[in-house]
């Protein structure tokens, strides 16, 4: 089992307590209006699926129902970070040195 940092509430819990909610630093596009039926469609449905490092939203729905970012490795699970929604990661993609 998990044990996940709420950088809200500030306490370790339970990953029962949390629900992922996909990929987060994902860029709306500015004119939605304005894309193509093919740019909307890969806004609304393809997400990146790494192995290694990626960061994903999560919301702490038992405790204070908040939204904030998590960078996991998704081989080992291990949790790296926890984050606000609006911050940025400490880690990045190792390959590119962006964020993933």
């Amino acid at each position: 089992m998990l044990h996940i940092y709420c950088p809200h509430c500030g306490e370790h819990r339970e990953q029962e307590e949390f629900h992922p909610a996909g990929e987060a630093h994902i860029k709306r596009p500015l004119d939605p209006s304005a894309c193509t039926d093919e740019e909307w469609g890969d806004y609304l449905f393809f997400r990146k699926n790494p192995r290694g490092l990626h960061h994903e939203l999560w919301v702490h729905a038992v405790g204070c129902r908040k939204f904030f970012n998590v960078t996991r490795h998704t081989v080992t699970y291990e949790i790296l970070e926890t984050y606000k929604v609006g911050e940025q990661p400490k880690f990045t993609d190792a390959v590119t040195g962006a964020a993933s």
